[in-house]
């Protein structure tokens, strides 16, 4: 086929013809220079914001400034603290990367109209979640957030009806489902090595370091985390809903506060509670103490920061106003069939879980102990002990066999970097998986833990459909159902005496 100049020569080209010809030619060869790729690279990555630059913030600043930042770039970040903000930029300095524009919470609007992020990032404290998904959303952009996606029932119905409304997309970062030995529960579930799932017993132990740690800060009011049934244990509701491939219908729970009380700094050999460590005058004596000066991380993203916004990173973890449990057992049924038996416990000798599927094939039992830390320090949060974790299988009728776990390194086991690869890599492989979760995966973890809260006040059963009807069923793997063979198991000859 004739090129469109050759046509137009042959018919008599004029010379306005001509230099329009090659003024395009000209632009092609223009943009094929390593300049212009640049140029246009620049403008082909995905456009950030990131609200609440606090220490889980780290994370994605990181992820967009390094590992990805060929296909991303931080336009913009936005917080309550002026410190935390300029600390932020200076992150971004540090990496190489262009500073990002810092706006005051107040302006989110502005920040959205002058910087046009494609996706804001919500790492604020939980209980403001619900606002900045929402108005993200509204102003045109995706969201992204942190586990739980919201704290209460009607914060999360604002977000449920938002997304319907607006269309956005709405991630919720539940990263737990990426650590490779939780994955590979999964793997060996969706294979049908234990058969169709009929009861999960499911055990999380948090321990007096980094357990203590969400009764010192902002968690330990449920108004602000939704209490350790929705922070924290929005992660394990989101787990058994995945390894299950269901969703949760009624929830039974008791929970209770007796670690954390003014009565045990007493039975500890503490005179009384005190308002933070920091200039606490039994600090010396206590082994809760939070020295925030002595960590370089916590005292460059905290203390030094107290003084826009009077937050204090290192309050007792006795003090009466304490409104959270850190004593909870919940029972939950599943549309499927499913029973799930849950403790969380908050005061233990070690970090991590035990969990156990009872299966028509026979059982899987999986333990996990975790690294001690305290996050936003030095520490890896959620580094695994390969000594204290195993997944064992229990065939019906047959000698049980330990697996090789799947290992990872980073944060939670691995999880943190399989799961920004998945967030933020374009040319990712397809997940069997379906690892990545949205707003109806958050709303059903979230909802199990307000189930249970409201169960703590009432002593009754929640239904889950009652708080917020009619939402769909995430998107989940296939897993062996009711209508699949079982084979017999072996039969047992009698001892002959």
């Amino acid at each position: 086929m004739k090129d469109n100049v050759s046509e137009k020569k042959g018919q008599g080209m004029t010379r306005r013809d001509f230099a329009k010809a090659s003024a395009a030619a000209g632009a092609g060869i223009a943009l094929s220079t390593p300049r212009a790729f640049g140029i246009m690279q620049e403008r082909s990555r995905k456009r950030y914001a990131i609200v609440g630059v606090g220490s889980r913030s780290r994370m994605y600043q990181q992820a967009v400034h390094e590992t990805f930042a060929q296909y991303a770039e931080l336009v913009a970040v936005c917080d309550t603290n002026a410190g935390r903000l300029k600390l932020a930029q200076q992150i971004a300095r540090r990496s190489g990367r262009p500073e990002p524009a810092a706006y005051d919470a107040r302006d989110f609007d502005k920040m959205i109209a002058d910087t046009k992020p494609d996706t804001v990032i919500v790492t604020t404290v939980d209980g403001f979640h619900h606002q900045y998904i929402v108005r993200a959303m509204e102003l045109g952009c995706d969201a992204m957030t942190e586990k739980p996606m919201t704290t209460n029932v009607e914060k999360c119905r604002q977000i449920i009806e938002a997304q319907k409304r607006t269309g956005k997309k709405c991630t919720v970062t539940f990263n737990y489902r990426y650590s490779p030995p939780r994955t590979q529960v999964k793997d060996l579930l969706m294979a049908g090595t234990i058969g169709e799932v009929l009861s999960v017993d499911f055990h999380w132990m948090l321990n007096t370091i980094h357990g203590a740690d969400y009764f010192r800060r902002w968690h330990s009011s449920k108004e602000m985390s939704g209490g350790l049934m929705i922070h924290k244990a929005s992660h394990h509701w989101d787990l058994v809903n995945w390894w299950l491939s269901d969703i949760p219908v009624a929830v039974q729970a008791n929970g209770k506060r007796e670690f954390y009380t003014p009565q045990m700094a007493r039975r500890l050999g503490l005179q009384s509670h005190h308002e933070r460590c920091h200039t606490c005058p039994e600090k010396d004596k206590c082994g809760f103490l939070m020295d925030l000066a002595a960590s370089p991380q916590l005292k460059e993203l905290y203390l030094d920061n107290e003084q826009y916004d009077g937050y204090y990173r290192d309050k007792c973890v006795f003090r009466p106003e304490i409104d959270i449990e850190d004593t909870m057992n919940v029972l939950v049924t599943y549309a499927g069939g499913p029973t799930l038996c849950y403790s969380l416990n908050a005061f233990n000798s070690w970090e991590g879980y035990t969990v156990v599927f009872n299966g028509t094939k026979g059982r899987l039992e999986h333990k996990m102990e975790e690294q001690v830390y305290v996050f936003g320090d030095a520490a890896v949060p959620g580094a695994i002990k390969p000594e204290g974790t195993y997944i064992r299988i229990y065939p019906l009728r047959d000698p049980a066999y330990e697996v090789d776990v799947w290992t990872g390194e980073g944060g939670h086991g691995g999880g943190d970097r399989v799961m920004l690869n998945d967030l933020f890599n374009p040319e990712r492989e397809p997940d069997k998986y379906l690892r990545a979760a949205d707003h109806r995966a958050g709303a059903y973890s979230m909802l199990v833990g307000a189930a249970a809260n409201q169960c703590f006040i009432t002593g009754g059963t929640v239904k889950i459909s009652d708080l917020i009807p009619g939402i769909p069923a995430p998107e989940y793997p296939p897993m062996p159902g009711e209508a699949d063979p079982v084979p017999m198991p072996k039969k047992i000859q009698p001892r002959r005496g």
